[in-house]
């Protein structure tokens, strides 16, 4: 369900699932000081300590793996602007002039450490659906591991009249899971987004219609369990050291992003995987093109 003036009837039509491994080296060092002998007023270093203690050379192992992991983290490289890819359409095609008009409106978390780097609609040919896709600069978890996708790709899809063109139904991908609400008489759509992991919310949800596990209040709990995981990430690639306020700022989404402006592609297909990597570059997400099970061409 919706609150206030929002769409009712939020859905889960789909779900996927990932898991993130992480293993830990630790090391060995000593500790030399300074002393000075009172008789003869010479100076000597006097090593203080043969044998590390424990604790001390596990943080200089863990500090040492850090910087030698974060010096491998992946790194954002998109293609170029102008972008050409397959199927792009021109600005005063009518169909490109529809996603613009129907474009959503974001409101982001006020402390959203992370830019929206590019956005890319794509209009499906027979079927009255546009697909946003929306790449943020970085996810706030995870993204300092080597093998990890450089950005961070969201997906938000409008469902609108043949007819009228106005919007119907909207879909945000969260966490793996696509939730659907009926819009049909709420104007322009509009997705809230959650603070560094960019998880799409249609504007307005109420949270208990929201996954059990997969809850804004579950979200923000983690977050100061993985304080040792945002740290790396910011040694990797920049960024917060963590979301220290309270939950009622982490579930205010005040800052408002329109997309109308915003996107630096419109795209006329039903497969859009070739003109995505030309938009994103070869390495981003890949997340489900529709928000309907068959992810094929259709």
């Amino acid at each position: 369900m919706m609150s206030g003036d929002h769409p009712q009837n939020l859905s889960v039509a789909c779900e996927l699932r990932n898991q993130l491994t992480v293993d830990t080296v630790v090391g060995h060092a000593g500790k030399l000081s300074l002393m000075t002998d009172p008789d003869t007023r010479d100076f000597h270093f006097i090593q203080m300590s043969h044998r590390p203690t424990k604790k001390r050379a596990q943080l200089l192992g863990v500090l040492s793996m850090a910087f030698a992991v974060a010096a491998c983290a992946p790194r954002v490289h998109l293609p170029p602007l102008p972008l050409a890819p397959p199927g792009l359409l021109s600005p005063d095609d009518s169909a490109a002039q529809l996603a613009m008009r129907l474009a959503p409106r974001l409101f982001l978390q006020r402390d959203e450490p992370f830019p929206l780097v590019r956005v890319a609609a794509v209009v499906h040919p027979r079927r009255p659906v546009i697909a946003y896709h929306l790449l943020w600069q970085h996810d706030v978890n995870g993204q300092w591991l080597p093998w990890a996708k450089p950005s961070d790709e969201e997906v938000v899809w409008v469902g609108y009249d043949s007819t009228t063109h106005a919007p119907t139904d909207l879909w945000t991908y969260w966490h793996g899971t696509i939730l659907h609400t009926d819009w049909r008489g709420h104007g322009e759509p509009a997705v809230d987004v959650q603070w560094g992991k960019h998880g799409s919310l249609p504007h307005g949800v109420i949270e208990s219609d929201l996954p059990r596990t997969k809850t804004l209040n579950a979200f923000y709990a983690v977050e100061f369990a993985l304080l040792p995981d945002i740290l790396m990430g910011k040694l990797a690639h920049g960024g917060p050291w963590g979301f220290f306020h309270g939950y009622r700022r982490y579930r205010e989404f005040t800052d408002s992003l329109p997309l109308s402006a915003r996107l630096d592609a419109i795209i006329r297909t039903a497969d859009p995987r070739e003109a995505l990597h030309a938009v994103f570059g070869a390495r981003y997400s890949n997340k489900v093109h529709w928000p309907w099970k068959s992810d094929t061409v259709d």
